[in-house]
């Protein structure tokens, strides 16, 4: 962009040379202009001192949606079967190296700040176990005064088992000052435990996707998609019925399965990216939990999620701040999809989508990008604000 220094250079012929007082006024708001870029530049670096170091270990696949995709992160190497990945950013006052990889290790790699955010798979008790490991080693820095404080961030259970974690938080005697939760869990307060979103599957490698022209302006041969595996006697089923009583699974790409598979083929992922680049919806059936990775990977490409909208069995459900489970962070963070209580609600939203034109659906898929991107600058935001707020040292003298 032109600054005030390239429009002075670029107007010199049409001074008038004999004018010494139009000289002298140049010369004066000139030196104004670069007084006042000094103080800017002064200001900013004060501004942008860091006052925070903060390490985030990554020991669970969730991590990677929080540096790549919410941080807008790189890892070098890039090559996602390496052994040590790490990567850095400076935001706000903060600055952030994230550490991933098998070789990432209790004891055998460098602890380089005093504050730790530790991401956790506490899905099943295996991991736990695992993860339990992790929550001693950090403990034990603790006690050793390495480090000051500890976040966690936590996969956790579909069923939101999560009492096993209660112990380690510091309201309770532990040492554990923030935690992060995936799904409706009921203890979280908006004080020190926060709903963190699922995210994409970065354990299948699905990448950040960047909207393009296309995945815009492109009409999409599909109404909709669902991919995935169709247990017995689920709402799947019931929607498989809907789908085919009505011919509707001729205008929707469908592939159901009998059996979750954990490891994609090549073919079968790419397979997957493709259905949701070309459909306008995506739809959602509760699994285990009603969130899923497919929500979020949906809203990546720009179609629209239709989410049954139902309390799957277990602990989850409304916390003494959310009043909206399931789903209560995207609900209250305005998510633009549909809702549905009954898939039999579906027929009726397809025939009005077969009605939409092109130019409708554009500005649909654009409000649901748009939407997206500003999530995740949310999270990254409440995210860094939470630690600032919680390792900083207060100014309250």
């Amino acid at each position: 962009p032109l600054g005030f220094t390239d429009h002075v250079a670029l107007g010199n012929e049409e001074w008038n040379p004999w004018d010494a007082d139009e000289k002298n006024e140049l010369a004066a708001s000139q030196q104004r202009y670069e007084a006042n870029l000094k103080m800017i530049k002064y200001a900013r670096s004060h501004l942008e001192q860091t006052n925070l170091r903060v390490q985030i270990w990554g020991k669970a696949a969730i991590g990677l949606y929080l540096w790549q995709h919410i941080f807008g992160g790189h890892l070098e190497p890039a090559d996602v079967t390496a052994q040590w990945r790490e990567g850095s950013q400076k935001a706000g006052k903060t600055y952030f190296s994230f550490l991933t990889g098998p070789s990432v290790v209790p004891g055998y790699f460098s602890v380089e700040a005093e504050h730790v955010v530790l991401v956790l798979n506490g899905r099943e008790p295996a991991k736990i176990a695992y993860t339990t490991q992790w929550l001693h080693y950090t403990q034990t820095l603790m006690e050793t005064r390495k480090i000051q404080h500890v976040a966690v961030v936590l996969l956790g259970n579909e069923q939101c088992n999560n009492a096993w974690i209660q112990p380690y938080l510091k309201r309770n005697g532990g040492f554990v000052s923030l935690l992060f939760v995936t799904y409706d869990c009921a203890f979280v307060n908006e004080e020190d435990i926060f709903q963190w979103p699922l995210g994409v599957a970065t354990y299948r490698s699905f990448p950040v996707v960047e909207p393009n022209w296309s995945m815009l302006h492109d009409p999409r041969s599909y109404l909709c998609n669902f991919l995935g595996t169709v247990y017995k006697n689920s709402s799947r089923e019931a929607l498989m019925e809907i789908l085919k009583q009505d011919g509707l699974d001729r205008l929707c790409w469908i592939a159901a399965r009998e059996q979750w598979q954990p490891q994609e083929t090549n073919e079968s992922f790419q397979n997957y990216q493709d259905a949701l680049l070309q459909s306008d919806l995506t739809l959602c059936p509760v699994g285990i939990n009603t969130e899923c990775y497919r929500i979020y990977e949906a809203c990546s490409y720009g179609s629209l999620p239709i989410i049954e909208d139902v309390m799957t069995p277990g602990d989850c459900g409304n916390s003494s701040m959310y009043h909206s489970a399931p789903l209560q962070l995207l609900k209250t963070m305005g998510a633009p999809f549909i809702f549905i209580k009954n898939w039999k609600e579906l027929p009726a939203i397809l025939e009005k989508e077969k009605k939409m034109s092109l130019l409708e659906k554009i500005q649909r898929r654009k409000k649901l990008l748009e939407w997206y991107r500003n999530f995740k600058a949310w999270m990254r935001q409440k995210f860094i604000n939470t630690l600032e707020n919680s390792f900083l040292p207060s100014d309250k003298g």
